[in-house]
């Protein structure tokens, strides 16, 4: 039987070293469980925001930027699209379905994205009491906006688009313009819950007499039709390849959002790697660190221990006594540790998901579970070695030591 009140007793008089020492193995756990957690959080969040776009052309440029502007929507000077390569992608025998993207104004920080209906025909879109004016157009008017579920905009507001960032050169409104909520969507856990989404026909007319405007020292040219991306919907597998083959050409670039994040996965995954290293050299350091102390701790307690032995203790019973002590200790630490991490890694993902608009969703796993039991399977072990130790002096030397 272990003797809990003796535990308990040792705890309460040494609480000091305790709590240093459970608070060095709960941040190691903690650490580790962060970087595994983030990884995975990072990367499921990332995929599923991408699930609804199954091929987007652009103009040529870098594969990355592309699918960042369209599929999670971040700011980005993308070069245009001509327009003639909507037409041809709307007439392609291959393509069910072919809708614009066009980026460059926004609202209050909320992008507004020129599209047309093909985009949102699947959508659940919740209408006010007008539903009768969207039989012909989701947008139920020529400058009628659907907005994401995030925008904190309802039905009946009013939208007056602004080219560019605020606070960023050659910003500017366009007051003569006011976009009229009537839809919004439900939430789709992405970016595009703080989206405005209208048609696209606006936005060219919008800029139709602006052909050209100063930004950041760049020239920008609208050119009434042309495009920043087209999201492609295949018929099948094979003719989706056959799109991206296609279009990849000089002055065009097809890409699978999918297969780009798998690169990005990858080099995430060296990140990980390399986190997972430091978090394991870092655990390293603290089980030293930690058996350094508990030989301290125990050299202090020699003559406790060898007052039992002299009073006829046995050697299994010491050992036991000291082992529990000490995992008893380290499995409190190992508890907070997870629950830190936990908690640490849904603050990352919460601030990540405010800034980026990506829901990332923070689960524990079974690999998760294997990685807890092996960290205390080795403290464990390892805790063995001092435990054995206490008997390398008789007990007469024992109740010598001061």
């Amino acid at each position: 039987m272990i003797p809990f009140k003796i535990i308990y007793a040792d705890f309460k008089r040494l609480w000091g070293g305790t709590l240093i020492l459970t608070l060095l193995i709960a941040a190691a756990v903690a650490f580790s469980m962060v970087v595994n957690l983030q990884e995975r959080a990072l990367r499921e969040g990332s995929a599923r925001a991408a699930d609804r776009f199954d091929l987007i052309v652009g103009a040529a440029g870098s594969e990355t930027q592309l699918v960042l502007s369209s599929v999670f929507l971040q700011p980005s000077l993308l070069p245009l699209l001509p327009h003639h390569y909507l037409d041809e992608l709307k007439q392609n025998p291959l393509v069910e379905s072919a809708s614009p993207l066009a980026f460059g104004d926004s609202y209050k920080g909320m992008p507004i994205i020129g599209t047309d209906d093909d985009l949102l025909r699947d959508r659940d879109i919740q209408y006010g009491n007008d539903s009768q004016n969207h039989k012909n157009s989701v947008f139920g008017s020529d400058y009628g906006a659907v907005v994401g579920a995030a925008t904190g905009l309802v039905v009946g507001d009013k939208v007056t688009p602004i080219h560019g960032q605020v606070g960023s050169e050659g910003a500017h409104q366009h007051e003569a313009v006011n976009y009229i909520v009537t839809g919004v969507l439900p939430t789709s856990g992405d970016a595009w819950d703080k989206a405005i989404l209208v048609s696209i026909t606006a936005v060219w007319a919008v800029h139709g007499a602006e052909e050209h405007e100063s930004h950041a020292d760049d020239e920008i040219h609208h050119h009434g039709g042309d495009v920043s991306v087209v999201v492609v919907k295949p018929k099948s597998i094979a003719g989706a390849y056959q799109l991206r083959s296609q279009y990849r050409t000089g002055e065009s670039l097809a890409v699978f959002p999918g297969e780009v994040l798998t690169r990005l996965y990858g080099t995430l995954g060296d990140a990980r790697q390399v986190l997972s290293l430091m978090a394991i050299g870092t655990q390293i350091l603290v089980l030293i660190a930690i058996l350094m102390v508990i030989v301290v701790h125990l050299e202090q307690r020699q003559r406790q221990f060898g007052a039992l032995r002299a009073f006829g203790a046995p050697q299994r019973g010491i050992v036991a006594l000291i082992w529990c002590g000490l995992m008893l200790m380290m499995s409190i630490g190992i508890v907070l540790g997870v629950g830190i991490g936990y908690l640490v890694t849904l603050w990352i993902s919460q601030s990540i998901s405010s800034l980026y608009g990506i829901k990332l969703p923070v689960t524990i796993q079974p690999e998760d579970g294997l990685l807890i039991a092996t960290i205390w399977s080795v403290i464990g072990v390892v805790l063995l070695l001092p435990a054995i130790l206490v008997y390398r002096h008789s007990p007469a030397q024992a109740l010598k030591t001061v």
